[in-house]
């Protein structure tokens, strides 16, 4: 096997730091890392791009849950060299600690660059009239801090598993491991269904923390023995949900099932009309006849049985191609 290359996603700047330098000691491990979601992001495609893709990703399962103002509030920037950059080579003096040794090695963090002045008069691009719900000035204060993720309105930073789950999609060829404060069996019950092929407690040694990299790089799924049994029982129990959701479902006409796409999608009642060119009173009708072959009592309990399901939401509505206006020569021709 060649040389392993890993990123480490969290948004705790010190231990994200520590863990790449102690894992890049090792001979066979190069190590990026990345303190928020968008910057995990950029990093993979970055990588990929430049034909050296990530085989692991070590992902912080609180991510973005009040984390670290470090890595996050840089824009990502608490990467172990620049990013893509393989882990310096610099021979260890004998008698020293390898991570101790690692950590002498890793350059520092790259400053963000800085922003042009802005012309006297104009808003601050920090300030309250450029973020929405800001104190006045600018002001904020350190436990909140102000990241990339959220100067997009209506976009959250995700969780690490949800951020897993979209990574895996965008990467299916990327392995990812969480990394957990405590032993959660529904949450690592979660992150196996979103793709993820390993659980590591961050209290678990930097010894047992490779041997997972190295297994989950054999195709193993690696678990605490204390959370098997949880966990078995979580996928069981989200399975027979399922099961049963689906045989709900499977009770709808196909107009009834349009409709409950449509209401996956989140649509009201005149946008599915409009979208299945029906009267709103039909839609009414049909979406009433949904909730109760579904045995449930309004909209947002169906969603959640169509989602056990799998039902995936409606298509976004294409546009009808825009006519151009008739030119001056053809109007006056027409004259």
């Amino acid at each position: 096997m060649g040389r392993i290359r890993v990123l480490v996603v969290d948004d705790h700047r010190i231990f994200a730091e520590a863990l790449a330098a102690a894992l890049a000691a090792e001979p066979d491990v190069e190590v990026g890392a990345a303190g928020s979601a968008a910057a995990a992001e950029r990093a993979l495609e970055r990588a990929a791009a430049e034909g050296r893709a990530y085989d692991v990703a070590l992902i912080d399962a609180d991510l973005g849950a009040g984390g670290g103002a470090g890595a996050g509030a840089a824009g990502g920037a608490g990467a172990v060299g620049p990013p893509g950059a393989a882990p310096p080579t610099a021979r260890r003096r004998p008698g020293t600690d390898p991570a101790e040794e690692a950590r002498r090695r890793v350059a520092p963090p790259v400053p963000p660059p800085r922003r042009p002045a802005a012309p006297p008069g104009a808003p601050s691009p920090l300030s309250s009239a450029a973020v929405p719900g800001a104190p006045p000035g600018g002001a904020r204060s350190a436990a909140d801090p102000l990241r990339a993720d959220q100067l997009r309105p209506g976009a959250p930073p995700p969780d690490g598993i949800t951020l897993l789950a979209r990574l895996r999609r965008a990467h299916p060829g990327l392995r990812a491991v969480v990394l957990a404060t405590a032993d959660d069996p529904h949450r690592a019950a979660r992150a196996l269904h979103a793709g993820a092929t390993g659980w590591v407690a961050k209290e678990s040694s930097l010894a047992r923390l490779l041997a997972v990299v190295r297994g989950v790089l054999r195709d193993e799924t690696h678990l605490p023995p204390a959370l098997l049994t949880g966990v078995i029982r979580e996928l069981t129990t989200a399975r027979r949900d399922r099961t049963e959701s689906e045989r709900l479902v499977d009770t709808l006409t196909p107009r009834e099932k349009q409709i409950l796409r449509c209401m996956v999608a989140g649509l009201g009642r005149q946008a599915v009309a409009e979208r299945l060119y029906l009267s709103p009173h039909t839609v009414r009708t049909h979406m009433q006849n949904v909730l109760g072959k579904l045995g449930v009592h309004s909209t947002l309990a169906a969603v959640a049985v169509a989602r056990r399901a799998g039902v995936s939401p409606a298509e976004p509505a294409v546009p009808p191609p825009a006519v151009p206006p008739p030119s001056v020569a053809a109007t006056v021709e027409r004259a």
